[in-house]
């Protein structure tokens, strides 16, 4: 009888071989970095490892490769610009006040967190949110800028704290 976990991972394996290099040449073009397109092309195998049980019906392996590089592209984009405003941020410190190497390292990376738990907050709600919590907006002064009534202000911001429940847990 065959083992189902030996044959997903034989089809992994096969669908590495064949399409790693393509990958990462696809990768490398959009990034202008070969580096960085080697671990992102190593994080979509990843998630195809994860998910290898969803290899028996796939037709268009491009596209499956395509569609979960592409999600993780997003997230490099995305952490890339956290990591730059924070940079630029800490330039802007005089030297006596600037954090310590490890304590950016542990500041960077708690900025990331927050930014991918807000990601998955509409737009209106994360920018509520963020005016609430950054800017100490009232609920008012927030339905004002958004344009949006108060009862959406509260929602939205109800969505945040839900958001940040859920990832805490």
């Amino acid at each position: 009888m065959p083992n189902p976990v030996l044959a997903s991972s034989d089809a992994v394996h096969l669908l590495y071989r064949a399409h790693h290099g393509w990958l990462h040449s696809w990768l490398r073009a959009k990034l202008g970095n070969a580096f960085d397109a080697a671990d992102l092309a190593q994080d979509t195998f990843l998630r195809v490892l994860r998910h290898r049980h969803e290899l028996d019906a796939l037709r268009e392996p491009r596209a499956y490769l395509t569609t979960i590089a592409k999600r993780l592209l997003m997230n490099h984009h995305r952490r890339r610009s956290v990591e730059q405003a924070y940079l630029e941020a800490l330039a802007l410190m005089p030297e006596p006040l600037a954090p310590s190497a490890e304590q950016r390292l542990i500041i960077l990376e708690a900025l990331q967190e927050i930014d991918e738990m807000l990601a998955g907050l509409p737009l209106r709600a994360r920018q509520a949110f963020l005016m609430a919590q950054l800017e100490g907006l009232s609920h008012g002064e927030i339905a004002a800028r958004l344009n949006v009534s108060l009862r959406s202000v509260h929602r939205y911001i109800a969505r945040g704290f839900e958001q940040c429940i859920m990832a805490a847990i």
